[in-house]
């Protein structure tokens, strides 16, 4: 299996460069302000330029108004577009064709009842991503560094990306455990919220592509 790697929450382009260097997929632009890795339409486009041909770019934004989606889809003109609030069925279906391009959407899980959601998003999101339910007073609902329990993930048929609390040291095991085909990593590759560190990036991709290497491996 190709899993995909999406460094999350980038702010420079010293970091877009070795995230492409290590052959990692995307890396995710983060624009909501309550976050610590936000970044203004302005920054965020200026990033996706620098990604551009080089590795795929993500906006994330949290239940946007239509002057956000407006403004990303004309001046970002990301190659992925993920939602990560509460968006509805039939809202990501209306910000999906004003974008024109793949939307992925959040799913929050606590347990394996939580992953029925994604059912209702059949057909309209290209991709879902699992993330660990966030508590009720949280800043934002993700980037926060904690995991949730994978079994609830055990069975699902469907392709679909795994965040939440993943760190070099415990991707492998993610991956093996879920079957996830694109694992998503934000705060467990820095040194500070908001600031990634080169080496932790690094290390997290290398054991995310060691693990589908082996897997296929032992396929063989």
């Amino acid at each position: 299996m190709a899993v995909k790697v999406k460094i999350c929450g980038v702010r420079t382009p010293a970091i877009i460069d070795i995230a492409a260097k290590e052959c990692a997929d995307f890396i995710g632009l983060v624009l909501f302000p309550k976050s610590p890795r936000f970044v203004e339409v302005e920054e965020a486009r200026a990033l996706a330029a620098v990604a551009r041909g080089k590795i795929g770019s993500v906006a994330v934004i949290v239940d946007p108004d239509d002057e956000l989606v407006y403004g990303v889809a004309e001046r970002v003109r990301p190659d992925l577009l993920q939602l990560h609030g509460k968006e509805t069925p039939e809202r990501v279906a209306a910000i999906k064709k004003r974008v024109g391009c793949p939307v992925m959407k959040a799913i929050s899980v606590f347990d394996v009842g939580d992953t029925h959601e994604a059912a209702n998003y059949a057909g309209v999101a290209d991709y879902i991503v699992f993330d660990a339910k966030s508590a009720s007073d949280a800043a934002w609902p993700g980037g926060n560094g904690v995991p949730f329990n994978w079994s609830a993930l055990s069975g699902l048929k469907t392709p679909f990306a795994l965040s939440g609390g993943l760190t070099p040291g415990n991707v492998s095991e993610a991956i093996t455990l879920t079957g996830a085909s694109l694992v998503d990593v934000s705060s467990g590759v820095e040194r500070a919220p908001g600031e990634k560190d080169a080496d932790l990036v690094r290390s997290f991709i290398r054991a995310a592509k060691a693990n589908a290497a082996q897997a296929r491996a032992k396929a063989s």
